[in-house]
């Protein structure tokens, strides 16, 4: 009588067993990758500060096709993790749009 539970109850536990990995589900094993067909992961091209590379030093306040690039359409300043612009190009990049919308070059929020 013992022998018939014992051997009921590793019947049982086998198939719990085999399904309980994260990967496997009422489908199966995913397939390797991650997006869908399997093609892999996204890859991130790594954003490159655009006055590093062309050299400039500071940001001009009254170039305003500039400062558009990095402003959204609601008048906010995009983030830098959005833009690619380094730390300190940031903080000059936010001090020259406060100033051209000071002097009127710029709008603080756009018509809703």
């Amino acid at each position: 009588m013992s022998e018939e539970i014992q051997s009921k109850a590793t019947e049982s536990a086998a198939p719990a067993a085999a399904s309980a990995g994260p990967s496997a589900g009422p489908r199966g094993p995913r397939p390797a990758g991650g997006g869908p067909g399997g093609r892999g992961k996204f890859f991130r091209r790594k954003k490159v500060c655009k006055f590093c590379t062309e050299k400039i030093d500071s940001v001009p306040y009254r170039d305003v096709r500039l400062l558009q690039g990095f402003i959204a359409e609601r008048g906010k300043i995009v983030p830098r993790r959005l833009t690619g612009v380094c730390t300190t190009h940031q903080r000059r990049l936010t001090r020259a749009i406060k100033q051209a919308r000071n002097i009127a070059l710029l709008p603080f929020a756009s018509g809703f």
